[in-house]
């Protein structure tokens, strides 16, 4: 064998064991380094993980830089805009009473005295109650000396009504009664007779505080039989 042929051999054999990589496929040199960029990756330490001061941040924006505007709306802010506070901003819900401050309710949402009146053909009967219906006066025309018969005329209830106002005025109860309702049962002469009292000048000092005529006169739905009718 010629030494240019033994040169050629052995440069070939030193090439061989000094690059073993050159005879591997450029798929495996890529397989091999896409896994070592995997490996790195799994091994490097995991700093994606929301921290404590990272919550904070996020809740209540960056505490460092108080005057810093902020890039982005934090949950807080973005709550705080929310339709929720919104409306409870809006809101008409009295709250003074909270504060020590109870607001005083207003004279049409105070509820009204009553003066009842209750005329039969046989007698009537003058009532005057607080708003939650305690009796203030309660008189008939029996507690003014008529007796029987003459308890359901026209002017005994004339008098009773002249009388319980005037009582009224004496104890001082037209300055405490802002709104009055007038409640009106029966249809006996002592009916009209109560009307007429309000609507003279006797009955002015009560007449300008009504706010609400009723009438609470009983009436009859079936029921059991009426009784025979008297005959005279």
């Amino acid at each position: 064998m010629s030494r240019t042929f033994l040169s050629r051999f052995a440069t070939s054999g030193l090439l061989r064991g000094a690059c073993p990589s050159a005879q591997r496929s450029p798929l495996q040199g890529i397989r091999a380094f896409t896994q070592t960029a995997r490996r790195q990756e799994d091994d490097a330490p995991k700093t994606d993980k929301p921290t404590s001061r990272r919550l904070l941040r996020d809740l209540y924006g960056n505490p460092e830089a108080p005057n810093a505007v902020p890039t982005e709306i934090n949950s807080m802010s973005a709550l705080s805009q929310s339709a929720v506070f919104k409306s409870m901003s809006s809101s008409h819900i009295d709250t003074s009473a909270l504060y020590g401050n109870p607001s005083v309710p207003k004279t049409k949402d105070v509820d009204p005295y009553h003066f009842h009146i209750y005329a039969t053909k046989h007698n009537t009967h003058i009532t005057c109650t607080r708003p939650n219906r305690e009796p203030i006066i309660s008189l008939s025309a029996g507690n003014l000396g008529y007796r029987k018969s003459r308890r359901g005329g026209f002017d005994p209830a004339y008098s009773l009504t002249k009388y319980v106002i005037e009582r009224l005025i004496h104890d001082g109860w037209p300055m405490k009664i802002k709104r009055l309702e007038v409640v009106l049962r029966g249809f006996g002469q002592g009916r009209e007779a109560a009307i007429k009292v309000l609507m003279s000048p006797e009955g002015r000092v009560l007449r300008e505080k009504i706010v609400r005529v009723a009438d609470s006169t009983r009436i009859k739905f079936g029921g059991t039989r009426s009784k025979r009718p008297r005959r005279l």
